[in-house]
């Protein structure tokens, strides 16, 4: 069965799509995401999509289904390298993926979940 990596590095989970994503490695991955928040009590998920040139509505739905996962499992998720098609597709097809914090590159998101992190940790 295809899967995609998920990476830990220290409380973050890094996850890089360089495949075409279809309906079930979409669910797969939202099964295997939210078992890796479980068992490493992540904080936050950076999910990299600079690879996908097409992201239809059942993936859209599962990229806002898996940051409302990661939400209610106390973890933030960004995502990232979303290509102006994509962004458009979202749009038009009447995506907004409330709740989906989103960055232009990995830095960035990085950078956000950081903040998010010490933001936090001030209350």
């Amino acid at each position: 069965m295809e899967r995609i990596p998920i990476l830990q590095m220290g409380d973050l989970l890094l996850v890089t799509i360089q495949v075409d994503m279809h309906d079930q490695l979409a669910l797969t991955l939202q099964d295997d995401l939210t078992e890796k928040i479980r068992s490493t009590s992540a904080r936050g998920v950076l999910i990299d999509i600079s690879a996908l040139d097409i992201v239809d509505s059942f993936i859209g739905r599962m990229i806002a289904t898996i940051s409302s996962l990661a939400r209610i499992m106390d973890a933030t998720t960004v995502v990232v390298g979303m290509q102006p098609a994509v962004a458009i597709t979202l749009v038009e097809l009447g995506l907004t993926l409330s709740g989906v914090r989103t960055a232009l590159n990995v830095e960035r998101g990085m950078k956000l979940l950081q903040r998010t992190d010490e933001d936090e940790a001030a209350l």
